[in-house]
């Protein structure tokens, strides 16, 4: 179970938030906005000696929302309202830092600025008992880091999202199964073979062969530069899925080395048509389509 699986009771429990933290920082909160103003000053001066202010907060216009965006955040921290719409809240800020680039390295380090900043203030503060300072200082410890968690756990799903999708994208590219003629279609593979891999070439091969009706399917792996057992065994069982599926594959650029492995693996490799280059594959399917080029 992570924190986004988790409700706004269950964080308090986890991060050990009692009824008693949360008045003592709505006792705070009139002594923090007073006093926010002139640290968010502060704050940002030590933010101007980053690359990353002037990477991402520099335009003026840009400065005045974001400050305006922290006094929100800070408001509805000294609240100390923890349900949903707080969680929710938190969870929004760490998507926005991945889709702008902010790194979590800045973030965290600005967080640990804000909190001591907040600590300096605490221990300013009169009328209180040194009691009621460190109830209210753990009180905002346990909520800042709740706060980061989520935030920092929001961010890394976002991240994790466009990895997957961008995996997805050259995956995709690295397998382009191409259609060169009617009922012909062809896979050039580059680089190495591995299991995720060969079920995205399998997928993608099947899915063109049902699209164009294929009957000929030619698989060149002169680019492939390690070819193994496990490799072998998934270009077998290529082979026989586009064999049920009614289309015949032909797998061309088999270097003499490569041709060598398999025989010392002992791959069976049964009736599977290969060729030592794609010119001679290409003939073999023309010839399976009853066609032929005919030079002018």
């Amino acid at each position: 179970m992570d924190e986004f699986s988790r409700n706004a009771q269950q964080l308090c429990e986890l991060y050990g938030i009692t009824s008693k933290d949360t008045e003592y920082i709505q006792r705070l909160k009139p002594i923090a906005m007073k006093a926010l103003p002139q640290m968010v000053e502060s704050w940002y001066k030590w933010l101007r000696s980053t690359p990353e202010f002037y990477e991402y907060f520099s335009d003026p216009s840009t400065l005045e929302r974001v400050q305006k965006m922290q006094f929100g955040f800070w408001e509805q921290f000294f609240d100390a309202q923890i349900d949903g719409g707080y969680i929710e809240s938190r969870r929004k800020v760490g998507e926005v830092h991945a889709r702008i680039g902010l790194s979590q390295e800045i973030y965290l380090a600005g967080v640990d600025h804000f909190l001591s900043l907040f600590v300096e203030m605490l221990l300013k503060v009169k009328d209180w008992s040194a009691e009621d300072i460190n109830e209210a200082r753990r009180g905002l410890n346990k909520m800042v880091h709740m706060d980061m968690t989520i935030i920092v756990q929001s961010y890394e799903s976002i991240v994790n999202q466009k990895i997957t999708a961008q995996s997805k994208t050259l995956m995709a590219m690295s397998t382009p199964v191409t259609q060169i003629w009617e009922g012909l279609l062809l896979l050039p593979v580059v680089g190495l073979i591995d299991s995720r891999r060969a079920q995205d070439i399998m997928d993608n091969t099947l899915t063109q062969i049902s699209t164009h009706h294929a009957q000929s399917f030619i698989l060149d792996i002169s680019g492939v530069a390690v070819v193994d057992t496990a490799v072998a065994n998934h270009l077998i069982k290529i082979t026989k899925a586009t064999k049920l599926m009614g289309c015949e594959c032909i797998i061309s650029g088999l270097s003499p080395a490569v041709a060598q492995t398999i025989v010392e693996l002992g791959i069976d490799v049964g009736t599977i048509k290969t060729t030592a280059n794609l010119r001679s594959a290409i003939e073999i399917a023309f010839d399976k389509l009853n066609m032929k080029i005919i030079k002018q």
